[in-house]
């Protein structure tokens, strides 16, 4: 009954706050007029697509990425794919990648409905979809009761609940998990989510483990890599990645530490937001510190333009991530300093390359306790300790790597005969 008198609350929500939705998409489609381009899928309406597809919904740049690999593999055993997606970058990654697929009608993505129950009921008339996989976890009551409604099993996918959200969700009405009781099932990425989804009602849950150690590394970006870095002779050369607005000050005080060493090392700086490339360089100029920027002294092809001495590379660039992850010998992960966590983790130990990262891991739980207990990975607790741990003895191994990596790959084929095993199940919808 609880669950039944929030969905007719929110259904009335929706139908009130819809314009301002609308408004929202038009301002930030001043900005990426994408967002305002073929508004009518925002409403369930479709062009032609893939029918009884594999539908995989993939919100942002982030959920595509981790979902290439997983669609390939279905691609591979011959299904077709829809993805549905809310921002521009997610879409046109999916556009990008699967732009072959797509040519040939094996696949289409499009923009997801708003989470309305009519607009949901179009959506599954246009797409009839045989099976439904939400990437990581993204409860929209909706899609999720919509989905039930129609038959089509929609399963969290590559999903992981967090302690503080397991935390927050399991106080007063407990609407999420109510609402994570109707999905079809989960692919999750450990024993310990299992145990987490299992434990707030969540059926026919599977470990497949973490589709990102799967994802594709892009060989011209390594390449690029491998040209540029005997040019800079033994210079040692730390990458932080993804620094997020609020840790600025205590990396800067971990590179000042270690400019005063017997080795100081080109620092590549990445922020996690394109729109504080400006903001940061200037904030690492008034510290004092030489700062080249990679538009400035690289081409389109990531080769040199010009000679330079810097303190700093600023990565102020999209794309381009493992070029600066290639280049390092060891990698510090941002977030880690900032109470909403760290960020993703695979990507660096995917080159084999040791990690770093602040005190506040609980985002980023999978695959850090496993990463950490192989010693591929550290937690330090503030600029002092940071600076050391970068300076300082080696903590791990090219054989421990090589290990931690080889125990958790394979989650994309293993997910996919988990998929089709569920779809299988499914009858065919005319």
């Amino acid at each position: 009954m609880i669950l039944w008198v929030f969905v007719f609350a929110y259904h009335l929500l929706w139908l009130v706050l819809t314009p301002l939705v609308l408004v929202y998409l038009w301002h930030r489609g001043r900005g990426d007029p994408h967002y305002t381009r073929r508004l009518a899928e925002r409403f369930g309406s479709l062009p032609d697509v893939p029918q009884n597809s594999i539908w995989i919904h993939a919100v942002s740049l982030g959920e595509v990425r981790s979902a290439v690999p997983l669609a390939r593999a279905l691609l591979a055993k011959g299904e077709t794919i829809l993805f549905t997606h809310f921002t521009p970058a997610g879409r046109r990654e999916a556009e990008r990648v699967f732009a072959e697929e797509i040519a040939a009608g094996r696949v289409a993505a499009v923009w997801v409905p708003l989470d309305m129950f009519w607009v949901f009921g179009r959506f599954f008339r246009a797409a009839r979809p045989k099976l439904g996989l939400v990437m990581e976890i993204e409860i929209w009551p909706a899609m999720v009761l919509s989905a039930r409604a129609k038959g089509v099993p929609l399963y969290m996918c590559n999903a992981q609940y967090p302690s503080k959200s397991l935390e927050r969700d399991s106080t007063k009405l407990r609407i999420r998990q109510r609402i994570m009781g109707k999905f079809a099932g989960a692919f999750v990425k450990s024993q310990l989510q299992a145990d987490r989804f299992a434990s707030v009602g969540v059926p026919n849950i599977q470990i497949t483990g973490e589709l990102r150690f799967d994802q594709p590394v892009p060989p011209a970006l390594l390449a690029a890599a491998d040209r540029f870095r005997p040019t800079l002779g033994d210079r040692p050369v730390v990458t932080f990645a993804s620094v997020v607005e609020g840790e600025d000050d205590t990396y800067i005080s971990a590179i000042r530490e270690m400019r005063n060493g017997p080795r100081p090392p080109l620092v590549i700086y990445v922020p996690r937001a394109p729109e504080r490339f400006d903001a940061t360089a200037e904030l690492l100029r008034e510290a004092g510190l030489r700062v080249a920027r990679r538009t400035d002294v690289f081409d389109a092809a990531l080769a040199p333009t010009t000679s330079w001495e810097a303190d700093i590379l600023l990565g102020d660039s999209m794309g381009e991530m493992y070029f600066y992850l290639s280049l390092a010998d060891r990698v510090v992960v941002g977030g880690g300093f900032h109470p909403h966590g760290a960020h993703n983790i695979i990507e660096p130990l995917a080159l084999r390359k040791p990690v770093l990262t602040g005190p506040v891991t609980y985002t980023i739980e999978y695959p850090f306790t496993e990463a950490e207990a192989a010693g591929v990975v550290q937690s330090v607790t503030d600029a002092h300790s940071l600076a050391t741990a970068l300076t300082g003895p080696d903590w791990t191994t090219p054989a421990d790597m090589a290990a931690f990596m080889d125990a958790h790959s394979g989650a994309a084929e293993r997910t996919a005969k988990a998929v089709l095993a569920e779809a299988a199940k499914v009858p065919f919808r005319r």
